[in-house]
């Protein structure tokens, strides 16, 4: 379905844009002719803001200081929620980070009740919001990274056990794949952790933590998961008196004794027990082959082999889930009491199948606004049941709901390299097909952030593998002089 704006000074487009999308995230946005058929109109004077349908109008008065844009943005945000009676709580913020924010104020001496006020009037965040990103601010304050030469390492495994439904990841299904074709991916793998590992030594470079995902690191047979995890561990772990570990074994049904076993031999710290919903049927639609029984059978042999910090993920909006689905969910997830828990907002990417099969094919829906927030409101009081508070967060474009990600943990058990990535404070070397490096200049007074992407196509990877470290190691002779 086509929404059609006209708007009288395209230089404003991506603003107007912005804010339409927050309440039309699946309808096709059109900017087009006064003459032809609209739906809004936005027309910017020389001192107010005027937004209308063909029945309702608002009128703003304004002058175009360096805020106009957030004038703009309240308008139109003020208009369409009386408008069409949804309730979004983040209001006009559609950052990645709005923790950020919130750090600053907390740096510039502003109380809570400051930062709270300014979240309400210039971003038309409600209260709960603006506390969630304090809360997560103050917890990562004591985490962000200050020294240049401490690093994090990433690792990706391009496989996954099946594609999900709302994956648009690197992440190839490893069925039907030839073991020889995995063997090469992990050999390849194994080229970037030799060289990567002779430049940290080379450059006296300190490894605050290492994190193994993917894809689904443990998608692949036992053999070769020891084999991969021994050339990590030797090269990044071993003696580096490493603040963390994390294997992200993800899907339960890749999750074997053996490959736990393998995690505790190479003093693997933190692992992901990743069930995203507790429905069987939820799951069936979503392309995980796995069972909720599975997930309790996996979580419980983790426990029961010595792991004592392990993490889950869950997402808020998948499709045909309502509140009773969540409440089953959060029911199963309390009585396991997991160490941490990643609450996913469901985002809509358009190279995923769910698009398809939600904008294209409409076979799937998913729940209106006013039970999305409930929904999250239920997570948010599981998190309380297990003693967990907030330490991270980051949102996404087209998210359900347009909500936010959010990292819950009892303390001690924070995820530091989460903190780290979504602070852009450290450096992350990353390995592996579609890994991005990230390189972080913090000397240069606001950090400068460069990047270095690894192709994403595995058969491609493999051949370039050389030219995937050099032009890695190019880009951090930049920083390490």
């Amino acid at each position: 379905m086509h929404i059609n704006i006209y708007l009288d000074n395209l230089n404003y487009r991506y603003d107007v844009y912005q804010m339409f999308n927050i309440f039309y995230t699946f309808h096709e946005l059109k900017f087009v002719n006064e003459a032809d058929i609209y739906d809004y109109k936005v027309e910017i004077g020389e001192d107010f803001i005027k937004v209308s349908s063909k029945n309702d109008s608002y009128i703003e008065k304004t002058t175009k200081d360096d805020n106009f844009k957030e004038c703009l943005k309240r308008c139109i945000f003020s208009f369409l929620t009386a408008k069409l009676k949804d309730y979004y709580p983040w209001g006009i913020l559609v950052g990645i980070r709005p923790s950020k924010i919130a750090l600053k104020k907390l740096n510039e001496g502003k109380t809570e009740k400051e930062i709270i006020n300014y979240f309400e009037s210039n971003y038309l965040a409600t209260k709960e919001k603006a506390k969630l990103c304090i809360d997560v601010a103050k917890r990562e304050k004591e985490f962000v990274n200050k020294d240049e030469k401490t690093i994090s390492i990433y690792v990706g495994m391009a496989f996954c056990p099946t594609r999900c439904l709302y994956c648009s990841f690197a992440a190839n299904p490893i069925q039907g794949r030839l073991k020889k074709e995995v063997d090469n991916y992990i050999n390849a793998l194994k080229v970037e952790i030799k060289a990567i590992n002779s430049y940290v030594r080379e450059k006296g470079l300190k490894i605050e933590t290492v994190y193994f995902g993917g894809g689904t690191p443990t998608s692949v047979s036992n053999e070769q998961f020891e084999d991969l995890l021994k050339d990590i561990y030797n090269s990044f772990v071993k003696d580096k008196n490493l603040k963390e570990f994390t294997v992200e074994c993800g899907r339960p049904d890749s999750i074997t004794r053996e490959k736990l076993e393998t995690m505790k031999k190479y003093d693997v710290s933190r692992i992901s027990i990743n069930p995203q919903t507790m429905n069987d049927e939820t799951l069936k639609s979503i392309g995980r082959n796995h069972s909720v029984k599975d997930v309790i059978d996996k979580f419980n042999l983790a426990r029961d082999l010595g792991f004592d910090n392990i993490n889950m993920d869950i997402i808020i909006g998948l499709p045909n889930e309502g509140i009773n689905e969540i409440k089953n969910t959060c029911n199963l997830i309390k009585k396991l009491r997991p160490d941490s828990l990643t609450i996913h907002g469901m985002s809509i990417k358009r190279a995923s199948r769910l698009y398809e099969n939600l904008v294209l094919k409409k076979s799937l829906k998913i729940e209106n606004q006013e039970n999305l927030n409930i929904m999250y409101d239920m997570s948010k009081s599981l998190s309380k049941d297990l003693n967990m508070e907030p330490y991270y967060m980051y949102r996404q474009k087209n998210m359900v709901g347009n909500m936010e990600n959010v990292g819950f943990s009892v303390l001690g058990k924070e995820s530091v390299y989460n903190i780290q990535m979504i602070e852009d404070s450290q450096t992350i070397i990353a390995i592996g097909a579609d890994a991005v490096s990230k390189v972080v200049y913090l000397t240069e007074g606001k950090n400068r952030i460069e990047r270095f992407a690894n192709i994403k196509d595995v058969k491609e990877y493999i051949s370039r593998i050389d030219d995937m470290v050099k032009g890695k190691i190019d880009l951090l002779n930049t920083l390490y002089k």
